[in-house]
């Protein structure tokens, strides 16, 4: 009898309990001819704060694709996406709120002017502390095409659905409501959820919550799904279901993530193995089901793997299935059961994930090496990226944006991060900053308190403060470094030994602290090679001096296992025989490698280049440029031009300084120089000692926005014609100054930037600016509009050439900047290449040149698609000549946006130039070869 009176107890106990639970009752009816869903949706949540409310937000992310100005079309633009931008109306989603009921009364609601995916509620009676509003809502969602972020409605009809109906925001005396930035960040509080969905019957529903009933009648089919403690609710509709589940020991996995088409037992095998690590190290997952989709794992994909095709197979299917399914069911575990704020706390969340997949790697591949089957093939294996283990690649990637200066904090707010930070940077400094903290505090504390964590606060609101106390706890030593140092600011690890003092008995070494912060650093003894004794050093700023004994060692090394992230660990050696030289052998590589600390290296590799008087010119390229920026560069490349028969080629040394917190992110110096043909058999030489300073907001590197100025004496030796054909005479050697200021400020919608430039020289001096915009609506239609403004200070040379006068149509490039294929052809097709510089004319008109001053305008605008129409004018001044108005007019291709573009001339000062003859010598065309450049077009989105 006492044993039924105490489950009846734990009976009442848990079903008040449950009464006081939040909830959402959701009736949602598809409408697939129109892809839409009519919902009526009940709410019931509680005031857990001491305030009382009279106003609530709720989150409705579906009205985020409502417009090309929401935040989140803001999001896209900033990225260079141009799929939302010129989608049609009917692709894009919103919803249609028709009511909203507080106790069977309309209340007032309204969308915040910021955040048009935030509803604003007036409650008609103010809500006490820990007492619960019920609303009931009834609205229409509009489902968007999931060419934007992947979720909608798909090419086939299929809906894959996420933050898809309304959810309350979170109060906890502040409100934390934000707009929908396709950050996948949503964060709600956990409620038991109800969800009705009646749907045509030749679709099938996959969802994470429990299947409770389902049924059909005539050609409409219903399904009820019930969860408790939930905060997602992921929905697909699908014609065809390619859905695989598997029941493990721990919990039951639905995916449709690529299985490699492994056999179905070794999915299963493999999905048992993740789910028990997860269990071993995580705690038991609250729920029954984990729903894995294959946008979850292309959303956050293993970085490398992704990017290989399938007939590329570096590692077996088995590990790849793996690993794949690891990170994505991880990700999945914690955003269900973790809950902190998403948008301002994601670090740990990052920190976590990555971390177990490091331990996963650590634990059952320790070998397996960063490219995988390739290392061992002939010709790989002799680069040092054929050493790494998997899990080097991620201090790598993270020292890839710190060695460029653009990391940031990694507990910075989500939505103010790089794409390249948020999706791979941060992750990684995230997880390899809590092995660092994990080797500094020993005793695998850092694991069991993660675990303990997760455990004590799973399906509680929680914080970082709430991990940072309960590691504080576990230990004596100071951590305040790894919060205050390494989570919160982007300052960088950067220790030296700089001297050592030998006795008989003990060695005293004097560490110096490069930079400005106080984390620890690790030092090891070696002798021949192998470690004999690790001990840590506390943070100090400056030099701090440490003593040991004088017993098993030759060798000092300072992070010798890589542990700590550290910004340069070249420096990071000292031998105690012979003179303490630190010298490292030379090492020679066939391409470019990854940075070995152990070797000075010098890469070499075959390099090509073309221009019409050299021809094609095969040679070897000497460098030193690592996968990783460094801040002193050299470059050798000498090349032999099959057509000018001459040795030919350019040199440059360049050293960059990256100061930390300002906007001038990045400050190059150096000599650059070049000795090519400009001409047949006629060779110039350049010299450039070079200063340039770039900028951009250090506070915010989401803006677009960058600044330059430059200083260089450009020095130039052309070789003299002797036979008159190609003007020379006063002008074969001549040195400008060169002082330059520019700022670009550019997105997917506009583009704006002004520069100036300043010359001075012996014969000339000159100032010029030129102003451009560009701006792309909502229908795709493009309109330019660039001006020149070019004034000569003084000129002692006008009477002699042109060689330095602005120019209408095709610059002389006196300073030899502009990548001529021919730069010094009259006729032909390589004097018809277009570079957009000084005038910007597209027609060659009777005076190309002006001697005094020069302003002009080039517009275009589209006509349809990549067709525009252009039309240039301006006012050109010459010595002893009146002002001359010029103008021209035509049909633009703009194939690729300042890459390859072809200009038809219609009508200018020459007339209809389309009826005069030999019209195809009056085309023009703007080609870049440059692979850097184009590569451009695809890095902006991620830097």
């Amino acid at each position: 009898m006492r044993l039924n009176y105490s489950f009846f107890l734990v009976f009442l106990f848990g079903s008040i309990s449950a009464l006081s639970q939040n909830s959402i009752d959701i009736n949602a009816l598809f409408d697939t001819e129109k892809h839409s869903i009519a919902i009526t949706q009940n709410i019931r949540y509680q005031n857990k704060s001491n305030t009382p409310l009279d106003t609530i937000y709720l989150n409705d992310w579906s009205h985020s694709y409502s417009s090309k100005t929401t935040p989140l079309a803001e999001r896209f633009a900033d990225e260079f996406k141009a799929t939302f931008l010129f989608a049609a109306n009917e692709d894009r989603g919103f919803t249609v709120v028709t009511s909203i009921q507080e106790s069977n009364q309309e209340v007032f609601y309204q969308r915040l002017k910021a955040h048009p995916d935030v509803l604003k509620v007036t409650l008609n009676t103010p809500l006490a502390p820990n007492e619960y509003y019920d609303l009931t809502l009834n609205y229409i969602v509009q489902i968007p095409n999931n060419k934007f972020t992947r979720y909608g409605v798909t090419g086939n009809g299929d809906y894959n659905l996420r933050f898809w109906y309304i959810t309350p925001a979170v109060f906890d005396g502040q409100w934390h409501y934000y707009s929908n930035k396709d950050l996948e960040d949503l964060f709600v509080e956990p409620a038991n959820i109800s969800l009705k969905v009646t749907y045509p019957n030749n679709f099938t529903p996959i969802s994470e919550l429990d299947l409770i009933e389902s049924k059909t009648i005539n050609s409409l089919a219903y399904t009820e799904f019930k969860g408790e403690n939930r905060t997602n609710t992921k929905l697909s509709l699908v014609k065809t279901n390619d859905y695989n589940t598997v029941e493990t020991d721990f919990f039951t996995i639905q995916s449709n993530i690529d299985d490699e088409d492994l056999d179905p037992t070794k999915v299963a095998i493999l999905s048992d193995k993740v789910a028990q690590f997860i269990t071993t190290n995580l705690g038991d997952y609250p729920h029954k089901k984990v729903l894995l989709t294959w946008i979850d794992y292309k959303k956050d994909p293993i970085y490398g793997l992704n990017l290989l095709p399938d007939f590329i197979r570096p590692f077996e299917d088995t590990f790849q299935y793996e690993l794949k399914l690891l990170k994505t069911t991880l990700k999945v575990y914690l955003e269900n059961t973790l809950l902190i704020n998403p948008r301002e706390e994601q670090w740990l969340l990052d920190a976590i994930q990555i971390y177990y997949l490091r331990k996963y790697v650590e634990d059952f591949y320790p070998n397996q090496k960063i490219l995988g089957k390739l290392a061992d093939v002939w010709g790989v294996r002799a680069f040092h990226a054929s050493d790494l283990k998997f899990n080097d690649q991620y201090p790598f990637l993270y020292m890839h944006m710190a060695r460029t200066n653009i990391d940031q904090p990694i507990g910075m707010a989500k939505d103010s991060l790089l794409k390249f930070n948020k999706n791979i940077s941060n992750k990684y400094k995230a997880a390899i900053g809590l092995n660092y903290l994990n080797d500094f505090v020993g005793d695998t504390i850092v694991d069991k308190t993660l675990s303990d964590f997760i455990k004590q606060t799973k399906l509680k609101r929680t914080t970082p403060e709430d991990f940072k106390s309960l590691i504080i706890s576990k230990t004596d030593k100071d951590l305040n470094w790894f919060f205050d140092d390494y989570v919160t600011t982007s300052k960088k690890i950067d220790f030296k030994i700089k001297r050592i003092k030998k006795t008989e008995d003990s060695i005293t070494i004097t560490l110096k602290n490069l930079r400005n912060n106080t984390m620890p650093i690790s030092l090891f003894t070696l002798e021949n090679d192998s470690i004999t004794s690790k001990q840590w050093i506390n943070g100090f700023s400056g030099t701090k001096k440490v003593t040991i004994a004088n017993k098993d060692v030759d060798q000092l090394a300072l992070n010798y296992d890589y542990t700590i992230p550290e910004f340069n660990q070249r420096n990071n050696y000292k031998k105690l025989d012979g003179f303490f030289l630190t010298n490292k052998p030379l090492q020679f590589r066939l391409f470019k490698d990854i940075e070995d600390p152990n070797y000075n290296q010098v890469f070499f590799m075959p390099e090509f280049e073309y221009n019409f008087y050299d021809g094609l010119s095969p040679g070897l390229k000497l460098y030193n440029k690592t996968l990783l920026s460094k801040r002193f560069l050299y470059k050798i490349s000498p090349k032999f031009g099959f057509k000018s028969k001459q040795v030919v080629g350019s040199a440059s040394l360049i050293y960059n300084a990256r100061p930390e917190g300002s906007d001038n992110y990045r400050t190059r110096y150096g000599l650059s120089g070049n000795y090519y043909n400009y001409a047949p058999n006629l060779t110039y030489t350049s010299f450039k000692p070079f200063i340039d300073y770039n900028f951009r907001n250090h506070k915010n590197l989401r803006d677009n926005k960058r600044k330059y100025l430059s200083f260089r004496y450009v020095n130039i030796n052309r070789e003299i014609d002797a036979t008159g054909e190609f003007e020379t005479t006063g002008e074969p050697k001549y040195s400008v100054f060169n002082a330059k200021f520019g700022v670009v400020d550019n997105n997917l919608k506009e583009h704006a930037s002004v520069f100036t430039d300043l010359q001075l020289a012996k014969d000339f001096g000159k100032i010029s600016a030129t102003l451009e915009f560009r701006n792309l609506n909502t229908r795709n239609k493009q309109f330019n509009v660039r001006v020149f403004s070019g004034l000569f200070l003084y000129n002692n040379s006008y009477q002699d050439s042109d060689f330095f006068s602005f120019a209408l149509d095709r610059p002389t490039d006196y300073l030899f900047d502009y990548n001529y294929l021919g730069r010094s052809e009259q006729t032909g097709l390589l004097s018809q290449q277009l570079i957009i510089a000084d005038g910007g004319f597209k027609s060659k008109l009777t005076h190309p040149f002006a001697n005094q001053w020069m302003t002009t305008v080039n517009t275009s605008a589209t006509l349809w698609r990549y067709i525009m129409l252009y039309g240039d004018a301006g006012v050109i001044k010459n010595k002893n000549f009146s002002p001359e108005f010029v103008y021209d007019s035509g049909i633009r291709l703009n194939l690729v946006e300042d890459y390859f573009e072809l200009y038809f001339p219609l009508y200018s000062n020459l007339g209809w130039e389309i009826g005069q003859p030999n019209y195809d010598e009056k085309i023009r065309f703007i080609v870049t070869l440059s692979p850097k450049t184009l590569l451009g077009l695809f890095t902006r989105r991620w830097y």
